[in-house]
């Protein structure tokens, strides 16, 4: 039977995120899939072993030698090595639903002009506790949202890779993910998507399950915290490529007026925000003198008796 899903599972050194990702997938209701687990830099007698103990049969693993990989590597890695319809990155530390498969798959067999599906996600915390990371709260990633759009896309990521299934032909038409890129790899690839064609959207309850540890370091560590300076800068980075891709294009205009306009609201904002304190701290000052006013003749025959006890 050729498999019609691929799962990349990204994993560095983190044996036990890695057990637990295995144990995830192989709940999934959805069976027509092959795992392709890349081990981005780490030992591969470690990754053998706990690939071996996971039982499940249609699992490859790529092996990266330290400093020749990095998340966008070992993205395209597993991408290529996948061969099949559909593809997902499964990063070791995140979770599904056990029908996430199956209701993403069944999705993009009905649409056929979206070239992706993303589903709703949660926000899982984890600390650890006993030499275990354990769940301590959750949060809606992007609570209420309805669509994935080009319009909200461009403001900021409305996606993580565990949520979202995809075609694997669309690379041939927008490219693979980004070596050059540290992080935000994701975000800029939804949005070489968004560009000339759609991703949808299952509406249903939490079908994914993104795992943060806010307090983590060093290997456990989410890249949202780990990779903070480098997604700041990727981020920078995404946004100037498209901007100069503009002006290349179309002049610079547009984006000087803009520039100068954006300039001008944030000043504004600053001076009505300085306004608003002047009036709130003089409407505090006038309210504390009224009140000192209204007790005042109190205070005066608490002052008059006092005198008369002390014989003053």
């Amino acid at each position: 039977m050729t498999e019609r899903v691929g799962i990349v599972v990204r994993t560095r050194q983190r044996p036990d995120f890695l057990r637990r990702a295995l144990v995830d997938i192989s709940a999934q209701t959805y069976d027509n899939f092959r795992v392709i687990v890349v081990n981005d830099g780490g030992g591969p007698a470690e990754v053998d072993g706990v690939v071996t103990a996971s039982g499940l049969d249609a699992v490859t693993v790529r092996h990266i030698a330290p400093d020749e990989g990095g998340r966008c590597v070992a993205a395209n890695l597993g991408v290529r090595d996948a061969g099949t319809e559909y593809v997902v990155l499964h990063d070791d530390d995140d979770r599904w639903h056990p029908e996430f498969l199956a209701r993403t798959v069944k999705w993009l067999d009905a649409t056929p002009a979206d070239a992706a599906v993303a589903v709703p996600t949660e926000i899982v915390y984890e600390e650890k506790r006993g030499g275990a990371w354990i769940e301590v709260g959750r949060a809606p990633f992007w609570a209420g949202m309805q669509r994935i759009s080009l319009t909200e896309m461009l403001s900021v990521n409305r996606a993580v890779p565990i949520s979202v299934l995809y075609r694997r032909a669309v690379h041939d038409d927008v490219g693979p993910y980004d070596e050059t890129l540290d992080a935000v790899e994701d975000w800029d690839f939804y949005l070489r998507i968004l560009r000339s064609g759609r991703i949808g959207f299952l509406p249903s309850e939490a079908l994914a399950f993104w795992t943060q540890r806010p307090d983590a370091t060093g290997l456990d560590a989410n890249s949202m915290f780990a990779l903070t300076a480098e997604h700041a800068a990727d981020d920078a980075r995404v946004r100037d490529r498209a901007l100069a891709e503009w002006v290349s294009r179309e002049g610079v205009g547009l984006p000087l007026y803009l520039a100068s306009l954006h300039e001008q609201t944030i000043t504004h904002i600053d001076a009505r925000v300085a306004e608003l304190e002047r009036t709130l701290h003089q409407r505090i000052q006038d309210d504390l003198r009224r009140e000192l006013d209204a007790h005042q003749p109190v205070w005066s025959r608490l002052r008059r008796l006092r005198r008369r006890v002390s014989g003053r």
